[in-house]
């Protein structure tokens, strides 16, 4: 049974981590198809304060991102804005694309990526 077939809680301590070198984390909830047809993946992400991000990349699906904690610098386009808490960003397929941690403290968002290459990206475990 595919996950997202129902309505359900997906509860973080049981969200396996992948920890990075740079000692962020990312936080596997789900992957799976919509009753709509979509596939969708979801994870969370955290970057400490003062680590170097991933470097800039284009994605080949849609992704919405919700910050949780913290403030994040979010470049693309040419164009690099700041957010924080309840900020949420919008990054439509083949944008080139980063974000980095530009507080103090440890910065925490959530992604739900649609549609396009979400199997391979989630099956690399790559985190924002």
């Amino acid at each position: 049974m595919n996950e997202l077939d129902h309505s359900r809680v997906f509860r973080f301590a049981d969200m396996p981590v992948n920890r990075m070198p740079n000692g962020g984390q990312s936080f596997r909830t789900t992957h799976g198809e919509l009753l709509t047809g979509e596939q969708v993946a979801l994870h969370g992400s955290m970057q400490l304060a003062g680590t170097v991000p991933n470097p800039a990349h284009r994605i080949e699906h849609s992704e919405v991102m919700l910050v949780q904690e913290g403030t994040l610098e979010f470049t693309h386009d040419g164009v690099t804005e700041t957010a924080g808490p309840g900020s949420v960003f919008y990054i439509p397929k083949g944008t080139l694309h980063q974000v980095k941690n530009v507080g103090a403290g440890p910065a925490k968002y959530f992604i739900v990526a649609v549609g396009g290459d979400v199997n391979k990206a989630d099956a690399k475990g790559i985190a924002k």
